[in-house]
């Protein structure tokens, strides 16, 4: 009896460290900033501290952005929109995530925050699966932020916001194939009374972000650079109506 439990207790761990040494394999198998973006931004350049990617305008900044990127989405392909918002004056910071997966590293944002001590007000968002993290930690820190962002993306039922009065801002898109409309319309109910939703006609989900096609995704109708103003433009007037 007992070389049986131990031949099956031997077999359980095999199989879970074939398991795992799977997953780690695939999730290393990542989505990559498209050679696109190098039009609109010098990669090279890009700030690397700690494990964050930082974009601080030349002012320093009071207010800063903490966005987590989509699953297996490097966080380089999001800098054209970091740029954007450093533009109008605020600090972004996109951290690289454990096995690139964001919902595994949801407290990345305290780590930021104790860094950047100069930054008053915190916003905190993500793409798609780095939005459910972004909402999981805003729900348990709702202290340590002033409003949550959602790119392509919304909350778990276990995150249920419609009775709090946190900001929220859920930009989806027409022809996304990933985060339908409809699942947009389905977990409307869990975000807060003062949200704000805006669709992106035209956009699909990879265009969140500048990486290329992503699978299961809709047929975008707009460029890249297109979708990419718009989100970058409605993030804006967003925060600044709660700014100001």
């Amino acid at each position: 009896m007992k070389k049986i439990l131990k031949i099956s207790v031997t077999t359980l761990i095999i199989a879970i460290v074939i398991a795992f040494a799977g997953f780690y394999i695939w999730s290393q198998f990542t989505y990559q900033p498209s050679e696109e973006i190098t039009t609109y931004v010098d990669l090279d350049d890009i700030q690397l501290e700690e494990n964050w990617l930082v974009f601080e305008p030349e002012i320093q900044a009071t207010t800063g952005i903490i966005i987590y990127p989509g699953a297996k989405v490097e966080p380089e392909a999001y800098s054209y929109y970091a740029e954007q918002l450093t533009n109008e004056g605020y600090a972004v910071y996109i951290p690289k995530v454990n096995f690139n997966f964001a919902i595994f590293d949801i407290n990345q944002a305290e780590l930021i925050m104790n860094q950047f001590k100069h930054i008053e007000k915190w916003f905190i968002g993500g793409h798609s699966l780095g939005g459910v993290a972004a909402a999981s930690y805003a729900y348990e820190n709702m202290d340590n932020v002033e409003g949550l962002l959602f790119l392509a993306s919304y909350p778990s039922d276990s995150n249920d916001f419609s009775e709090t009065e946190l900001p929220i801002l859920s930009l989806y898109a027409e022809n996304d194939g990933l985060t339908t409309v409809e699942k947009i319309e389905e977990t409307k109910k869990l975000l807060s009374p003062v949200a704000t939703l805006y669709e992106i006609k035209g956009g699909n989900h990879a265009q969140f972000g500048i990486y290329g096609e992503q699978k299961g995704d809709g047929k975008a109708t707009i460029p890249v650079k297109e979708q990419q103003e718009i989100i970058a433009e409605q993030t804006t007037k967003w925060l600044n109506g709660i700014i100001q």
